[in-house]
């Protein structure tokens, strides 16, 4: 999944897949992510947007909240990406509302160069 993918490129943690289809009218899979501050939030947000964008060439529909950058939601019409400081998510709590939908496993993070 390319918006996961673009996430784990801007160190962005606990990213969730989940599949909705069918389920709602408005996407077939939510991808959900968290940022350590407002700023990471925003650059995680931004980041998704431009891999997308130059990639796929896919523009968002709409994002919101990227001002506040607590929650970004970026509205790709089938797959909408959720953007959260981690307040706010364990506020809102998509996961568990969406507790009995499927899950996509998420890719993992590329590997680093080891030091020495």
């Amino acid at each position: 999944m390319a918006i996961a993918a673009a996430g784990l490129e801007k160190k962005a943690s606990g990213i969730e897949i989940i599949d909705v289809t069918g389920k709602v009218d408005y996407a077939e899979v939510l991808v959900l992510m968290t940022g350590r501050s407002d700023r990471h939030v925003h650059a995680i947000a931004k980041g998704v947007q431009a891999d997308i964008k130059k990639d796929h060439g896919i523009a968002p529909l709409s994002v919101e909240g990227l001002t506040a950058a607590s929650w970004v939601l970026i509205d790709f019409n089938d797959v909408v990406a959720h953007v959260f400081q981690q307040d706010a998510r364990l506020f809102y709590d998509l996961e568990g509302l969406w507790i009995d939908a499927g899950r996509i496993s998420v890719p993992s993070p590329p590997e680093r160069p080891k030091q020495s």
